[in-house]
């Protein structure tokens, strides 16, 4: 193919002999052939562009001013179909045109200008992505299916509020804000180092001011709820476009040279705190048995109290009756008291009766004795009847 078919010679370059060679500048007047250096000719390129699509065409095809219309037509056409692209339901496109965005479009068919104007980005929204601080999984290259775990010391130990070293493992996984994705696209570069990032910060600053004991113990629970609000809020006033669904503490250890001794140290302080529940227990049991016996003792001693007082009242009161009875018929009310007092004495003693007017012991009969010595005496058991044998007359 010759270099130029217009030039009037002068070398491939289509300038003539004496311009400076094939780097020389072009005329001031602009629109020379273009060279290394220079601008392409509009009609040069257009001349190969029609040598070569003889090549390809059959000789029949003309190429005036109609068929190169159609040929342009076709080729802008081809063209502008390439922008048609799909969205999967779990995925967000987003629509740039000449780098800037313009539109979010949701799963399906759209369309969007063609490179090189504009340019459509896929994100999927819906999928749940982790990032591991503290330790990174590989799959074993001797053992294909098998994965080893590798501790990252840089990423894992971290100072207490209590001055201690904790190790500390955790995952976080989040996923890209359907409602921004945008965001995500745009205002931050490395996005899985920037979650990274701000997530170890976070749990860094929530590990220093808590005493070691607690991340060991009872404050794991609330450490992962705390470490996820805190880093949503720092990527939210990032306009990150990224939710934070959960951090998780895999593992929370003193560091490896001093496990064993903070082990003791955690064994001691579970058997301080068993023997001293132990203590309360007991106490709780002992100080309300002693608190009732005591309520008992007072209750006891006021009833005897009421009890002795009330005889005495009762003794005196029947005292004061006897006496209003005495001073109206004194004759009288001692002999009932010298009687009363008689039959209290020797009610339960042995009597011998004599008469006064000298006919001696008086015979009496003691009931009582006899009906004493009846009772205790053991009563017959009752004989059995002998059987009566018939007697049959027999007759000589």
């Amino acid at each position: 193919m010759p270099w130029s078919n217009q030039s009037g010679g002068g070398g491939p370059w289509g300038k003539p002999p004496g311009s400076g060679g094939p780097w020389g500048q072009p005329p001031s007047g602009g629109g020379g052939a273009g060279g290394p250096g220079g601008q392409p000719d509009l009609e040069e390129l257009l001349r190969r562009s029609q040598d070569r699509l003889k090549q390809v065409v059959p000789s029949g095809f003309g190429f005036g001013g109609g068929g190169l219309g159609v040929l342009a037509a076709l080729v802008v056409l081809a063209w502008g179909a390439t922008g048609v692209y799909t969205v999967q339901p779990n995925e967000a496109g987003i629509e740039t045109v000449f780098g800037r965005f313009t539109e979010r479009t949701a799963p399906g068919l759209n369309y969007n200008w063609p490179s090189p104007i504009g340019s459509v980005a896929k994100l999927r929204v819906t999928d749940r992505n982790s990032i591991d601080i503290g330790f990174r999984t590989r799959e074993d290259a001797r053992r294909p299916g098998t994965t080893t775990q590798q501790d990252i010391n840089e990423e894992s130990l971290m100072l207490t509020g209590d001055e201690n070293i904790a190790d500390v493992k955790f995952r976080v996984i989040y996923q890209i804000d359907p409602a921004r994705p945008e965001d995500y696209a745009f205002n931050v570069r490395e996005q899985r180092e920037t979650i990274k990032a701000v997530s170890e910060s976070v749990m860094r600053e929530i590990v220093g001011r808590t005493q070691i004991q607690r991340i060991l113990t009872a404050e794991r629970k609330v450490i992962e709820p705390a470490a996820q609000e805190q880093t949503q809020k720092v990527l939210n006033d990032y306009r990150a476009g990224v939710l934070i669904l959960q951090v998780q503490l895999l593992s929370v250890d003193p560091p490896e040279q001093v496990i064993s001794a903070f082990r003791d140290v955690t064994a001691a302080q579970q058997d301080m705190e068993r023997m001293r529940n132990e203590a309360e227990a007991y106490a709780n049991r002992v100080v309300p048995e002693a608190r009732g016996a005591a309520a008992r003792i007072l209750q006891e001693a006021e009833a005897y109290r009421e009890q002795t007082v009330a005889e005495a009242r009762g003794q005196a009161s029947r005292f004061t009756q006897v006496y209003e009875q005495y001073r109206n018929a004194p004759q009288v009310t001692r002999e009932r008291m010298y009687l009363e007092t008689m039959e209290r004495v020797l009610g339960g003693s042995n009597k011998v009766i004599v008469d006064q007017n000298g006919q001696g012991v008086v015979p009496y009969l003691p009931l009582d004795q006899l009906q004493t010595q009846q009772n205790a005496q053991p009563r017959p058991l009752p004989q059995p009847t002998p059987p009566q044998s018939s007697q049959q007359g027999t007759r000589r």
